[in-house]
């Protein structure tokens, strides 16, 4: 299976949305091109050819109703029930037709009159339905899932057009078109279940919405006239307007003369509808063959080169209208003309027009396509019936009529060519505002057009900076070493990311010596970005091999860590033997030293997959700097190195959510051999250590095991879960309410992390976008929202068992637990010994040691001590408002110290590395005033802080703090700890500031008073 999902360019991931849509696609293929051929047939034999025009404008007055319609539909109904409110609709008027259909075939009733209405009718369906479609798919599928299952839709779509042209031919071998019209009705029936099936499975979750999000703003709409008045005044968009209102209008003219021709040779109902088979065979084939290679022809040519190429076309399939119509040849000329028409508007130029759009700004992308689509549809109808009335009203001979045709597709050639100038100035000109998709996408269409590059070069010198930048934006990603000379002067811009975005858009692959020296001159740039920058720039002049080589050994040197890694890696690159020594002993020795200059070279160490240094990334697991442990941690696990992943789960209940991320990144990294020790490691497992253990695992394992195995235990753990929500009751009962609040602000820890897995195996076995949707739903206080989410989950999305568990703990958890009497209370709290949950433990023996429980437990003073400093700190108002994790963590690199009387902890004017936080005792704050006094500004008591100011910013202390009337017991937090914490945890921040204004707030006051 794995290779056929290869072969489609899909992923393993990919493979249950393709087995439940691709099967959708092929079938509703089928009854569309089906339903096509019969109502086509029926109205040519049995109404005439002739009223064609006429149908064709009642239909462009319908159209808009039509939309007013499907617009209030929309807004009345969930996208879910709206899709199947849709797909029920045209079931509805295909089997009400087909049944019409019959009863007159069996009555042996001719009723003139029904074939305008089933043709307009018809229409609508197969309009709708290719729409209906292609929504699902997208709304179904995230954007780069999309592009890799968009092409096997297609192609599945396709190949049921060519199945239905096969059917067809073979259905009126026997049967009249009204057979061929109800089979279309029982395939579109036949593919219900599944379509009923991807909504349930991927729409639903996706439609849940947030009342009390905030919303974001609303595009401004942009109505019909809105538009035009915006054409009038930009030629460009007028321009697209007329390509996508003339290129249907001619093509309806084509149609007009095919279904005219053919129905002149082949007379019955039956010869027309094989032939009618036939072509739709041969068109679908040659549609397949087309989409193979679309996206080649759209890579080579662009967006506006193809539409250029189409008019061309357009242009051939009319002279050979003109030429031949009147002739023998007609049949086989016009037929291949209007199968061409057909393949290239509604397979290429329906996706050009799309990337015209990109080019207005994202806020008006939308609504101006919608718009301008609508004008389109309508007015290129209104031409095409207008076009066709000319023979049929005013009796034009077909000649004339293929003339006129010939001079409205030069006119689109003319329009074509025209635009494409357009698009490319406009392209040019919207780069600043794109996304980057969209930026990759255009720069690839500006890199084929010679005018769009010119007009970038000219603007590289342009005096302003902002010009200069989007012409390097465009000129960059092309890396033409013709550009080398234009883009070497802005080196000495004074503007820095002109600088720099010059640097890199050189193609320095065969620049001479002066540019080289130009380029090194950066190497002693006192900007650390600009040297590294540099040394890039210098390992692609591998043509200067010994020049290049001496300006980088010079870099090994260098005083900043980043660079000194790049010149490492451009080195490397050089694949010269003396390169690898004099890099050797640089990364040894920086490795060595470890710290926060290690970071850049464990990357390199791992970029360039340097297994000899895996000993000492080893040794780094224990520095003292978080960040070179976390940098080791990551360049070992993409090294794959397998010792790595005892070391790691030994600490995972431990670890901080920067280390735990990184954790389990390289547990996946690692592959197949971290699954056994995960595996094995689950049962003993925190929560956190299983969150992040199911996590990796789901990515590691199979499909079949992870629903046997992890969903499993999922299920396990959210009923133990369940149970531990008495343990904040149980403490509560036994008067211990601090460490109740404790107990229930783990709990909520404990379910974060639990679920925090369970999503992660939902998102194997179901749909990652639509658990996205579904955990931010339920984790949200929209009361409706959660009810919807729970809904869905008990109809089992994912693995049903997982699913509908997690929907029943939702709905329990919401539950209040009573008051437990003090036996039971003990009881329970007997129960949290044998949790795997350290806190749960700690938590219980504190309470029970106290309340005649078990003395034996009190080996554990230890984790007592980490206890007790939560607590405490739990009532310091700088970390008042921290979760459990978070105090635990600075529980963990706070160290006990007493300070004797009079003893300082602070002197003024010198710089400290550590905060306190007082325990017990006094500390007297003092400081010398500008005219030499020494005076006490405070004295700070337990659950003061003091020497915050030059812990974080590495100042001197302003102020002088002391132990006062004996004794003081504090905590030490080192800087670069709290540091880091504020940065990974932003509630330790939010304290810290809050202390802080109080105390400034406080100094205000005591200025006050010396004032007055």
């Amino acid at each position: 299976m794995n290779a056929i999902l290869r072969l489609v360019g899909a992923r393993p991931e990919d493979q249950r949305k393709l087995l439940l849509m691709a099967p959708v696609f092929f079938v509703c293929g089928i009854a569309e091109m089906l339903n096509y051929n019969s109502f086509m047939t029926l109205f040519n034999q049995r109404f005439g050819s002739e009223y064609l025009p006429y149908v064709y404008a009642a239909e462009a007055i319908i159209l808009p109703l039509e939309a007013w319609l499907l617009a209030w539909l929309a807004a009345k109904l969930p996208k879910p029930k709206l899709m199947r409110v849709m797909y029920g609709m045209l079931i509805g008027i295909v089997a009400g037709c087909a049944a019409a259909l019959i009863a007159f075939a069996i009555a042996g009733a001719d009723i003139r009159w029904f074939y305008p209405v089933l043709f307009i009718a018809s229409s609508f369906v197969v309009r709708q339905q290719t729409i209906l479609l292609w929504s699902l798919a997208i709304d179904a599928c995230p954007t780069q899932q999309a592009k890799r299952l968009m092409p096997v839709f297609v192609g599945s779509a396709t190949l049921g057009g060519v199945a239905a042209g096969l059917l067809a031919q073979l259905i009126s071998l026997a049967f009249g078109p009204e057979a061929i019209y109800a089979a279309g009705c029982a395939l579109l029936l036949a593919a219900w279940p599944n379509y009923r099936k991807v909504i349930s499975a991927y729409l639903v979750p996706l439609s849940l919405k947030l009342t009390t999000s905030v919303s974001k703003p609303q595009d401004e709409e942009a109505s019909a006239g809105k538009v035009f008045k915006q054409a009038l005044s930009s030629p460009f968009l007028l321009t697209v307007i007329l390509l996508m209102t003339f290129m249907p209008g001619l093509y309806f003219l084509m149609e007009y003369e095919f279904l005219n021709v053919a129905k002149t040779s082949y007379a019955t109902e039956q010869q027309f509808s094989r032939f009618f088979g036939l072509v739709t065979t041969v068109l679908f084939v040659l549609a397949f063959l087309l989409q193979l290679v679309s996206g080649k022809l759209m890579a080579r040519l662009g967006a506006s080169h193809m539409l250029t190429m189409i008019a061309g076309v357009y242009v051939l399939s009319f002279a050979g209208a003109v030429l031949f119509i009147d002739g023998a040849a007609a049949l086989p000329i016009v037929s291949a003309g209007y199968m061409l028409l057909y393949l290239l508007l509604y397979y290429t130029a329906e996706p050009s027009y799309q990337l015209f759009f990109k080019t207005l700004p994202l806020a008006q992308r939308d609504s101006y396509r919608y718009a301008a689509q609508g004008i389109a549809a309508s007015a290129g109808i209104l031409i095409g019936a207008g076009l066709q009335f000319m023979h049929a009203g005013f009796g034009v001979s077909w000649t004339i009529l293929s003339l006129i045709g010939l001079i409205g597709a030069g006119f689109l050639l003319a329009l074509a060519w025209y635009g494409r100038r357009l698009y490319i100035r406009e392209l040019v000109r919207s780069v600043s505002t794109m996304s980057a998709a969209d930026m990759a996408e255009s720069m690839e269409e500006i890199g084929r057009n010679g005018a769009a590059l010119a007009e970038a070069r000219r603007m590289l010198k342009h005096p302003s900076s902002s010009a200069k930048e989007i012409a390097l934006q465009i000129i960059g990603p092309l890396q033409n070493p013709k550009d080398l000379p234009d883009l070497l002067p802005l080196l000495d811009d004074d503007h820095y990311r002109i600088r720099i975005e010059a640097l890199k858009a050189m193609n320095l692959e065969h620049a001479d010596l002066q540019a080289l020296v130009k380029v090194a001159s950066f190497l002693e740039d006192p900007d650390d970005e600009l040297r590294a920058e540099g040394v890039k720039a210098i390992a692609r002049m591998k043509h200067l091999e010994e020049q290049a080589f001496f300006f980088l050994r010079q870099k090994l040197l260098d005083r900043h860590p980043g660079v000194v890694a790049e010149a490492v890696k451009a080195m490397y690159s050089f694949h010269r033997e003396q390169s690898y020594k004099a890099c050797a002993e640089v990364i040894e020795r920086i490795l060595s030293v470890g710290g926060e200059t290690a970071v850049y070279m464990c990357r390199v160490v791992a970029d360039l997959k340097l297994d000899a240094y895996i000993p000492q990334l080893m040794d780094m697991l224990g520095d003292l700097h978080p960040a070179a442990r976390v940098a080791a941690t990551e360049s070992l696990g993409r090294l794959g190195h397998a010792d790595l992943v005892p070391v790691l789960i030994d600490g995972l209940a431990f670890m901080d959510e920067e280390m735990l991320a990184v954790s389990t990144q390289a547990f996946i990294d690692i592959g197949p051999a971290a699954v056994q020790p995960l595996t094995e490691s689950l049962p003993q497992a925190s929560p956190k250590h299983f969150g992040a253990a199911v996590h990796s695992l789901s990515m590691l394992m199979e499909e079949e095991e992870v629903r046997e195995v992890l969903a499993a235990d999922g299920v396990a753990r959210l009923s133990a879960l369940e149970q531990a929500a008495a343990y904040s009751e149980a403490l509560r009962a036994l008067g211990r309410e601090e460490l109740a609040q404790l107990a229930s602000m783990r709990w909520e820890e404990a379910r974060r992390s639990l679920f925090g897995g369970l999503w992660s195996i939902q998102s194997r076995l179901g749909d990652e976008n639509a658990v996205i949707h579904i955990r931010t739903a339920i984790e949200s206080g929209d009361e409706e929202a959660r009810s919807n989410a729970q809904e869905v989950l008990a109809e089992g999305f994912g693995d049903r068992r997982l699913s509908q568990a997690i929907a029943a703990f939702i709905e329990r958890s919401d539950a209040v637990v009573g008051g437990l009497a003090e036996a039971d209370a003990k009881a329970k709290l007997m129960e949290a010994l044998r949790e795997s949950d350290d806190w749960w433990r700690e938590m219980a023996m504190a309470a029970l040691s106290e309340n005649g429980g078990n003395g034996s437990m009190s080996n554990e003073g230890l984790m007592m001590s980490r206890l007790n400093k939560v607590v405490f700190l739990k009532q310091v108002p700088y970390f008042a408002d921290l979760s459990l994790e978070e105090l635990g963590l600075i529980a963990n690199v706070a160290s006990e110290e007493n300070v004797s009387d009079e003893e300082a902890l602070l002197r003024r004017g010198e710089p400290h590395s550590s905060m306190y936080v007082i325990v017990d005792g006094n500390i007297e704050l003092t400081s010398v005033s500008a005219a030499g006094w020494e005076g006490t500004i405070g004295v700070l008591g337990p659950g003061d802080v003091c020497g915050v100011t030059s812990a974080l910013d590495g100042t001197p202390s302003t102020v002088t703090a002391q132990s006062l009337l004996g004794d003081t017991k504090v905590l030490r937090l080192s800087g670069d700890d709290v540091s880091r914490l504020v940065r990974l945890y932003p509630e330790i921040g939010i304290g810290l500031l809050r202390a802080s204004f109080a105390r400034i707030r406080l100094l205000e006051e005591m200025m006050m008073r010396i004032d007055s």
